[in-house]
């Protein structure tokens, strides 16, 4: 059994609106179309029909999830295989992710454990997650103290003044602070170690598919709050024990269609037409009525949906959308080889200062069917990730991550490769400097229209996954209060430092109210 979340006991929870239990009791149940079906549109999903409302969802692709989905592919040798858009992590600190999955799986049984995800640097060098205190600042202190590319002299150089945001983040006021800085010039700015800024903050950086140079210092600062210095869940965590459509989403959708949401999946949304009393739906082939709509897509999605349709929202909030940004493209790799790797090799590792190559994951050391037909051919399964490519020659690309791999786990040089699946795509928000003060919320100028995902604004501090879904229950929350339904709670990390007497520092004069 895994252990459960919510340990941290200064989890924060945003209360839900009181009202009615079920809208059966309104005399007619409101109708809610919501376009897009990975975490963000699931959750809203989810959030509406346990009030009896009834739902729709309207997914462009044959599968759900996003980019968290799963779809079938066949081997050489014929084998059916589940492939995806690659490894997620599932922090414990991830509650309104959770609060999801538990509708299908209480005791989160379909996730298992990963104890360690080492980072790799250039040098041979490596940091690592495993054994460290769960609360903050020990936490992070640790972290630095055994780590090869952090010294105690590195420490002391710290300043101090600077850094004090990395330990003050609340939002949105740490993006008024930051948010107009890089990522990268903000830690060279604080006397970050060089190689411990590449070692520990790139792969993180990178996992918003985005350089530092590119991402926004208010988004890192973040990140590090909701993973270091804000949470005592630990720096571990889970991944499904089989694909997601099997883990995950096959359970979910037969629990959404238990409460009478109709899923459609390869239903893509061209346009919304506003009426006196809600939405006109168009698919490209007819056209529905909703009383309210949830629009939960990618950003360029969203971009396409709503330059369709002139109607919808001020020309103001119309020129936001529009200036969204999609990160630059990504390269997953999954190679089933004929022999196995290395046992002492852990199931993750981020390499995200060997360029181009992220990081590896070791499906059959996890994951159920990777797992099968290891045990049966005798083999692995190997999967790399290349973040924020600069190249688009996707034929080189794949090249040097196979090096890379050669290089680092030099027993996959020799194996034979049985399958290979390789997906380039660019899809994913940009979180670019200055990006906050236009990026859109979850409430839109229209009250029976809202918005989710992982690029969407909301004021607390999240992001990624936890991220989509927060803004999920959100959404549905926005349209439940209109209608009188009780709302859902949402919980996160603590929304400011979790030392006292820092945050007083940081608001102080002295300290240019935590301006760097």
């Amino acid at each position: 059994m895994n252990p459960r979340p919510g340990l941290d006991p200064r989890i924060v929870t945003k209360l839900a609106v009181p009202g009615l239990s079920d809208a059966g009791r309104l005399g007619r149940r409101p109708t809610t179309a919501v376009v897009g079906g990975g975490i963000a549109g699931l959750t809203a999903a989810t959030a509406l029909a346990e009030r009896g409302v009834d739902v729709t969802v309207f997914e462009r692709e044959d599968h759900l999830g996003g980019r968290v989905g799963g779809w079938p592919e066949r081997l050489p040798d014929g084998t059916t295989v589940t492939m995806s858009r690659g490894f997620h992590a599932f922090f414990r600190q991830y509650y309104n992710l959770r609060a999801l999955l538990e509708r299908t799986d209480p005791r989160l049984e379909r996730l298992t454990p990963l104890t360690d995800y080492p980072l790799l640097d250039a040098q041979g060098r490596t940091d690592t997650f495993a054994g460290l205190p769960r609360t903050p600042p020990w936490n992070a202190l640790a972290f630095a103290w055994r780590s090869p590319t952090f010294t105690p002299r590195d420490l002391l150089r710290l300043n101090g003044r600077r850094a004090l945001p990395l330990a003050t983040v609340s939002v949105p006021e740490t993006y008024d602070r930051l948010d107009r800085i890089d990522a990268s010039t903000f830690l060279e700015s604080i006397n970050f170690p060089a190689a411990a800024r590449h070692l520990a903050f790139e792969v993180f950086s990178r996992s918003f598919f985005a350089d530092p140079h590119d991402l926004s210092a208010a988004e890192l600062a973040t990140m590090f709050h909701l993973y270091f210095l804000g949470s005592s869940e630990g720096l571990v965590f889970d991944v499904p024990t089989d694909p997601f459509p099997q883990a995950l989403w096959d359970p979910l959708a037969g629990y959404l269609a238990a409460r009478r949401v109709d899923i459609r999946t390869g239903a893509g949304v061209t346009a919304l037409q506003r009426t006196p009393d809600g939405f006109e739906i168009e698919t490209g082939d007819r056209t529905e009525h909703f009383d309210a709509t949830v629009l939960a897509c990618d950003p360029d999605g969203l971009r396409r949906i709503v330059a369709a349709s002139p109607g919808i929202g001020t020309d103001t909030w119309r020129d936001d959308i529009a200036a969204l940004r999609t990160a630059p493209p990504f390269l997953v790799r999954r190679l089933w080889l004929d022999r196995p790797v290395d046992s002492a090799r852990p199931p993750f590792l981020g390499t995200g200062s060997v360029p181009p190559l992220d990081n590896v994951s070791l499906l059959d050391r996890y994951e159920g069917e990777a797992r099968r037909w290891a045990a049966r051919t005798g083999g692995s399964v190997v999967e790399l990730h290349a973040y924020a490519a600069t190249t688009g020659d996707t034929e080189s690309l794949v090249k040097a991550v196979d090096a890379r791999l050669h290089e680092i786990y030099p027993e996959t040089g020799a194996a034979r490769i049985s399958g290979e699946i390789t997906l380039w795509r660019e899809d994913c928000p940009m979180f670019g400097i200055g990006h906050f003060a236009r990026r859109p919320t979850v409430e839109t100028p229209d009250p029976a229209l809202a918005l989710a995902g992982d690029g969407i604004r909301i004021d607390l501090p999240v992001a990624l996954m936890e991220r989509a879904a927060a803004t999920g229950w959100e959404a549905a929350n926005i349209l439940l209060e209109r209608w009188g339904l009780e709302g859902h709670p949402l919980r996160s990390v603590p929304n400011k430092g979790r030392i006292e007497l820092l945050n007083r520092l940081a608001a102080s004069k002295y300290f240019g109210g935590g301006r760097p």
